[in-house]
């Protein structure tokens, strides 16, 4: 490979792996699949390449669909709720994607079909356009038009979210840290939305709500009796920004063992609460 087209690759390596990442859910499998994109550059004729980026995209977007259709079918029996797997670097590639980076969003994006998924990404945030996404996906460019209005209905109809700065996400965090330090269900209770959903990843692994828990004051007994079960835990929390959002690793005997982050609703009351407990989902931090 000549130098000028490695020099391509790099430079464009951050956006394929936003792209994988998205799609996936899970570092390794877009790891992969960028891995895989860059061998297929390599091998590539110049005369395939209209455009290097164009190409690229194309490349990552078709490999991660594939290998989307594959974890799909494994989600189906995944024990209890699947979350992606956190970030806990800052987004590398743009700013004005980190919105759709967050954990709330893509776990969100599990409630489409793959193609939904690919064509919804390609068009919505990568701003491809029906052309190519038609090349990505095989199919006519009026299939994908159906498939990203479907999946923007589905999405506009189950995404309850409001605006708010960082400081004010960061602030909630902590008030509700507070509350569960506590081990109060009413102070911890007033943190959250009455309607509002835990949902507890530990993949069959270790400790963790095999069904979502819907409802503040459920969601409130939940952590109270957690607290109250396994007193002598030793625990340590360090805050963090977590696919681009606040969050917090929560320690357990000096090991990383879980990691936090929320979703906010109306009055910066909290919405959803995204626990990530999978082992294999945590990378190894120990306490400093």
């Amino acid at each position: 490979m000549s130098a000028e087209r490695e020099a391509v690759f790099l430079e464009l390596r951050p956006l394929l792996f936003s792209l994988a990442y998205r799609m996936l859910g899970a570092r390794a499998d877009a790891e992969d699949a960028v891995q895989e994109t860059y061998l297929r550059w390599q091998q590539a004729a110049d005369e395939e390449i209209r455009s290097p980026r164009a190409y690229l995209t194309t490349v990552v977007a078709r490999i991660s669909l594939d290998a989307l259709k594959a974890a799909h079918r494994k989600r189906e029996v995944y024990v209890g709720p699947w979350l992606p797997e956190p970030i806990l670097e800052p987004p590398a590639y743009p700013h004005e994607m980190a919105q759709s980076l967050s954990i709330a969003f893509l776990h969100l994006l599990e409630s489409l079909s793959p193609p939904e998924r690919a064509a919804f990404l390609l068009r919505e945030i990568f701003e491809m356009s029906y052309e190519d996404i038609s090349a990505v996906l095989e199919m006519t460019e009026a299939n994908c038009r159906q498939l990203v209005t479907r999946a923007r209905k589905s999405i506009r109809e189950q995404r309850r979210r409001f605006t708010v700065d960082k400081k004010q996400h960061q602030q909630v965090l902590e008030g509700f840290l507070a509350a569960c330090a506590s081990g109060d269900p009413v102070k911890l209770m007033s943190t959250l939305q009455q309607d509002a959903v835990l949902y507890s990843d530990g993949g069959g692994k270790v400790r963790a709500a095999l069904n979502p828990i819907y409802g503040a004051d459920r969601i409130g007994r939940f952590f109270a009796g957690i607290l109250k079960k396994y007193p002598d835990e030793v625990r340590f929390l360090r805050m963090a920004e977590v696919n681009g959002e606040p969050g917090a690793l929560i320690y357990t005997n000096g090991q990383l063992s879980h990691i936090l982050t929320l979703e906010l609703g109306e009055e910066g009351r909290i919405q959803n609460i995204f626990l990530v407990a999978n082992p294999d989902k945590l990378p190894a931090m120990e306490v400093m």
